[in-house]
């Protein structure tokens, strides 16, 4: 029984072990994304795997170690898991709804990093311009279509 409770622990370490790591990794890439939307998307997606991952561990921890449920870490698992995706979701929305500008390798052949851009202010405000246009006539002919 004890050899078990060791192995459980040591799972319960290398959960939070893994859980770090991915959360490391999530901020690596807050940092080196060049925009909203791939902020957004490792905010999110490897943010709630590390807390996951690491409340995951912290539970197993509680049950083996000090003999108790915590029911406050379940309920953390629960509306993490359930709230970070749908704010993410809705903060990538609405940025994609004001126009938010959006890296794309074609404007950046070199694959440079923004601080060196080819094109200036004002072209890329022009080509929000027109895919918000574009964006407002498909929508505008389907209204009419229906």
């Amino acid at each position: 029984m004890k050899m078990i409770n060791e192995v459980l622990l040591l799972i319960a370490a290398l959960l939070v072990f893994i859980g770090s790591i991915v959360s490391l990794i999530s901020a690596i890439g807050l940092v080196r994304f060049k925009d909203v939307f791939l902020r957004i998307h490792a905010a999110t997606k490897s943010s709630t795997a590390a807390v996951l991952l690491t409340l995951v561990g912290v539970f197993i921890y509680f049950v083996i170690a000090q003999g108790y449920v915590s029911v406050r870490t379940l309920l953390a698992l629960v509306f993490i898991n359930i709230t970070a995706p749908v704010g993410g979701h809705l903060i990538s929305r609405a940025a994609y709804r004001t126009g938010a500008y959006m890296y794309q390798k074609e404007m950046h052949p070199e694959n440079t990093d923004l601080n060196k851009e080819h094109i200036d202010e004002e072209t890329k405000r022009k080509i929000r311009i027109e895919k918000r246009k574009k964006r407002r006539k498909k929508i505008y002919s389907r209204l009419d279509q229906d």
